[in-house]
């Protein structure tokens, strides 16, 4: 026995385009489910990990996981840059790094922190 949907689809019954729309959808939908932001930790005065390596649109997500120290993530070139502001412990910040290039990301209360970041296209 044949699904209502299997049926409709071998007798003709959807026109084209909104078949083709729900294609797209369906594609959009797991693209965007699929796009997790990797995560950044700060604790104990260090970012974790102090290094990565992403694609060009990927997301970066800064999570304060110390118990009581602020953090401030940036990054400052002429091509991209971000500045979370103060983040109070267990607060998170996404960044889309949108521009290929090595950049380091700071901690501007904690100058020693460093994140190394290769965005490839």
């Amino acid at each position: 026995m044949q699904s209502g949907l299997l049926r409709a689809l071998r007798l003709g019954q959807f026109g084209r385009l909104p078949f083709a729309a729900a294609i797209v959808t369906g594609a959009l939908i797991g693209a965007a489910l699929g796009a997790a932001p990797y995560v950044i930790s700060q604790k104990d005065r260090e970012f974790k990990p102090a290094q990565i390596s992403i694609k060009r649109g990927e997301v970066l997500r800064f999570v304060n996981d110390d118990g009581e120290l602020l953090h401030h993530a940036y990054l400052s070139t002429d091509t991209f840059s971000f500045d979370s502001g103060d983040q109070q412990p267990g607060s998170k910040f996404d960044v889309t790094f949108s521009v290929p290039g090595d950049y380091t990301v700071l901690c501007g209360i904690h100058p020693k922190m460093k994140l190394a970041v290769h965005v490839a296209k």
